[in-house]
């Protein structure tokens, strides 16, 4: 089960591979006349939706409850509120049909959404890009997580989404940003924060502060302004500095696979610009990317998760309460 912000998601996964149903009920109509997630609306839509969501998983996968091995639920990072929801049902569910409770990191869940495409080889690396979260994860092995970088401030997801206000898109802007920069030209030349630093991390709120000022000045002097071209210029220092972390880290750690996870996963040009780079200059790395539909926030990147959980007997008992601020370094 998978609540963390505003999509109510339920999966019955067999083998941590295989997707026998995934039923996510999105609320992105209901959040866009406000321009972002509202989180008691969020929570509201969760109330709604998680037993009717259940239903559905377990009609369409053609599964009765005393078939299932265990009940998972993401418990953090996310919305508390939205967090209690789907972690109440999961314990209600559990207890009423006798299953073992496991806790499952959202995070951990986008990298493990690639499990799906094909096994996982150890060790490897996650460019994880979702939402409040820009990190370079490092994996000596299943269920064992170093974040070796992340965001000093903004993260990607969250300047995709302001830059996208300020254009006057609706929300969510992502998608809409990246078609526009198809078609557009990198001619405003953003700054590429912190590529040449000899770390890992990143930062976007310079990057975001310099496109506001651009149009902002613009509009005062009445000079016209390409839409095509801010998105192209705003996603072409996005992904070029991703990019070239990502691929300075796999040269300097020993990985066998890249992993791109996470709703900005999504992202059509980081898609090609990473896939470029590594073909170019990561010959031996094979890079993963989930697909599209399991890129955002769905309950069967959980249940993948969660089968490495139970290997390791990660149980939890009824006391197990949301923790919105979860980070790799606190499980």
């Amino acid at each position: 089960m998978e609540s963390s912000c505003d999509e109510t998601s339920v999966a019955i996964i067999e083998n941590g591979d295989q997707i026998l149903s995934n039923i996510v009920a999105s609320q992105v109509k209901s959040h866009r006349r406000f321009g972002g997630v509202v989180p008691e609306v969020a929570s509201r839509h969760h109330v709604e939706q998680i037993t009717l969501c259940i239903d559905d998983a377990l009609a369409e996968a053609q599964v009765e409850p005393e078939e299932l091995s265990g009940v998972a639920v993401t418990f953090g990072p996310g919305l508390v509120g939205a967090l209690l929801i789907g972690i109440s049902a999961a314990k209600a569910f559990a207890w009423a049909h006798g299953l073992p409770l496991i806790p499952v990191n959202h995070m951990a869940g986008h990298i493990y959404a690639a499990a799906f495409v094909q096994p996982l080889t150890f060790p490897l690396l996650a460019l994880l890009v979702s939402g409040g979260h820009t990190e370079l994860v490092y994996m000596k092995e299943s269920g064992a997580f170093e974040i070796i970088g992340e965001t000093r401030d903004d993260a990607a997801g969250e300047a995709y989404d302001k830059v996208g206000r300020v254009l006057g898109l609706s929300y969510p802007s992502g998608k809409e940003i990246d078609e526009l920069a198809n078609i557009g030209s990198d001619t405003y030349h953003f700054p590429r924060a912190m590529i040449k630093e000899a770390n890992y991390d990143f930062s976007f709120s310079g990057l975001k502060s310099s496109f506001i000022n651009t149009v902002h000045n613009a509009e005062q002097r009445n000079e016209p302004l390409v839409k095509e071209d801010l998105a192209a210029s705003f996603q072409a220092s996005v992904i070029d500095v991703l990019v070239e972390k990502t691929v300075r880290a796999c040269k300097e750690y020993p990985v066998k696979q890249l992993v791109l996870a996470g709703g900005v996963a999504a992202n059509q040009g980081l898609r090609a610009a990473l896939s470029e780079r590594v073909l170019t200059d990561l010959p031996e790395t094979t890079l993963i990317v989930p697909p599209l539909k399991l890129c955002g926030d769905n309950a069967a990147m959980i249940g993948a998760a969660a089968f490495v959980e139970a290997e390791k007997e990660h149980f939890a008992n009824y006391s197990l309460n949301a923790d919105p601020s979860l980070s790799f370094t606190t499980i």
